[in-house]
């Protein structure tokens, strides 16, 4: 694994951080993604005390912005030649409707949006590892979505459950869709619900406690470092095993459809 690099979104707390620590325990080098340069910088230089490690780097970028994510994408462009693997882990939970810059809905800007953007940016580099994955973090919660073309940027409603659930599903529905774009590659593209786990985003959202970060970051490891997952994709997964997701996460019309309005939201292909 010594060679191995991951860049993990969202990974100055929580799940993220976990992950970073236990795969940089590993002897990956892990590039901390954090959402100011001060966090991303703290976190790394935690993560080195506890483990040692002189693989590690930081990058920063606000997942809200659209332009700050390309900025991201260009910045790990520049500066690494390989990318083996892409944890799209950031996530947010808002109780009141807010809009990003772009004019997103905050929870789907930050949860989708920006990792929808971030993977298309990195495909190529990403496709140059030998056993490239794409690990999407999910929830359970994503059951429980409601799939409303004319609802996707809470133009009819708004609820903080309802727009977290959602971006969640949207999250499964991307893996599913790029793992068939992927498939005569050597990159894999899965999702995973982490566990109920005790996080600033579960207590913010739920107003209750859970499991703790290093199960929470279990299924993530095991995506992105198992010789047993180098072979699933367009899989999710719950406590390291292959579960059953939304049934419209197979469904050939809604994956096609989704992907080309993520792509017109983004504006994936414009400069």
């Amino acid at each position: 694994m010594k060679n191995r690099v991951v860049l993990i979104t969202g990974a100055t707390d929580g799940i993220g951080k976990q992950t970073a620590l236990d795969l940089a325990a590993k002897g990956f080098h892990v590039i901390i993604h954090g959402r100011t340069i001060e966090k991303a910088e703290a976190a790394l230089s935690a993560i080195k005390s506890l483990t040692r490690s002189d693989s590690l780097s930081s990058v920063y970028a606000d997942l809200s912005s659209l332009s700050q994510t390309r900025k991201l994408a260009e910045n790990i462009l520049s500066n690494y030649n390989k990318l083996d693997i892409l944890i799209n882990n950031a996530g947010i939970y808002m109780k009141e409707l807010q809009y990003s810059k772009d004019g997103y809905e905050m929870t789907l800007a930050v949860n989708y949006l920006s990792h929808f953007l971030l993977t298309n940016l990195l495909l190529d580099l990403l496709m140059k590892s030998e056993d490239g994955r794409i690990v999407n973090v999910s929830s359970i919660a994503h059951q429980n979505a409601k799939l409303d073309w004319n609802n996707l940027n809470c133009e009819k409603s708004f609820s903080g459950y309802g727009a977290y659930s959602f971006s969640k599903l949207a999250n499964v529905l991307f893996s599913n869709e790029l793992a068939n774009r992927i498939k005569q590659t050597n990159l894999k593209s899965n999702s995973l619900h982490p566990g109920v786990i005790t996080t600033k985003l579960l207590k913010a959202g739920f107003n209750m406690s859970g499991d703790s970060v290093k199960k929470g970051a279990e299924t993530s490891l095991f995506l992105a470092s198992s010789d047993e997952a180098a072979n699933l994709n367009g899989e999710y997964l719950i406590d390291c095993k292959i579960a059953k997701p939304h049934s419209s996460a197979k469904e050939y019309e809604v994956l096609k459809k989704f992907w080309q309005i993520s792509e017109e939201m983004t504006g994936l292909y414009q400069k």
